[in-house]
């Protein structure tokens, strides 16, 4: 069986007709379409079990150590004393288990449309998975995080983690200026909001880009914008956005107290947090003109 499938790839396309990222399959896990979404677990050699939505990677063995350090930690770098997290998506359990690891954090809420990436990942992930069985913190809801965030309280959270899919498909309202406005109002007077990005290189990534950015500058006083490099994300460079009610993040970086939390990171540390806001010329180009 594995020696058939010695030359089965999977391609991801990252420019139609023009650029492709393939990983070869030497197993294949699980196969799913769901309510939602097409849902597919591989298994590579060289970046273990990985996990694609509608022929996107979402999430490998091998790299999501980059992407889990680098949505959660800088946050809780700039305000050591955050109590209550809410994260939208994230059904791998990657975010939910950095923000864990902090044992001051009251309440984790998290909320994952879709099911079944949480059960995938559960039987085929469980690096990032463990999460949903040891967390007591922890409270899983199945549902809509757009909805979740309209109908939540004012002033309730201290950071909000959009751990979503890209703007198309079940994670398109997630990217609109009304969803940015609930998330607004659903933080705390020193509130902070990370979001996915995207990139800057191709020129529909680009463009994704740049409309998020607008939206957010709109909604928040201060929106920032920090890269990481992940190699199995499109063009292996990737950007979270940092936007809050009251902390700049290089200006109010309390270095020398998260280091006192004592955290083992294999991507994090306070200077990657200080040089991950200093963009490429191209970015900033792309994200003057939003």
């Amino acid at each position: 069986m594995m020696h058939e499938m010695a030359d089965l790839w999977f391609n991801e396309h990252h420019v139609l007709n023009s650029v492709k990222f393939s990983l070869n399959v030497q197993e294949i896990l699980h196969t799913e379409k769901t309510p939602f979404q097409k849902l597919e677990m591989y298994k590579n050699d060289t970046f273990g079990v990985f996990m694609t939505l509608d022929g996107f990677i979402q999430v490998t063995e091998k790299d999501e150590f980059v992407y889990h350090d680098m949505i959660c930690h800088p946050a809780l770098a700039v305000n050591p004393n955050i109590k209550k997290v809410l994260i939208i998506g994230g059904g791998d359990g990657g975010t939910a288990r950095e923000v864990a690891r902090y044992p001051h954090i009251e309440s984790i809420d998290m909320v994952e449309i879709d099911g079944a990436v949480v059960e995938a990942c559960k039987k085929y992930m469980p690096s990032t998975a463990c999460v949903f069985s040891n967390e007591p913190r922890l409270n899983l809801i199945i549902g809509d995080g757009l909805k979740f965030v309209e109908e939540s309280e004012d002033n309730l959270y201290d950071l909000i983690l959009v751990d979503s899919t890209d703007p198309a498909g079940p994670g398109e309202g997630l990217f609109t200026v009304n969803f940015y406005e609930n998330c607004y109002r659903a933080l705390k007077e020193d509130g902070i909001l990370i979001n996915q990005h995207e990139c800057a290189f191709h020129a529909l990534d680009a463009e994704q880009m740049q409309k998020a950015h607008s939206k957010i500058k709109k909604v928040f006083p201060i929106a920032k914008v920090y890269g990481f490099n992940i190699p199995t994300y499109a063009t292996g460079y990737w950007y979270f956005g940092f936007a809050s009610k009251k902390y700049d993040p290089i200006e109010d970086l309390k270095g020398e107290q998260w280091e006192k939390f004592g955290l083992t990171t294999k991507y994090y540390n306070t200077d990657i947090h200080t040089g991950a806001f200093a963009l490429p010329n191209y970015v900033k180009e792309v994200l003057a003109k939003a």
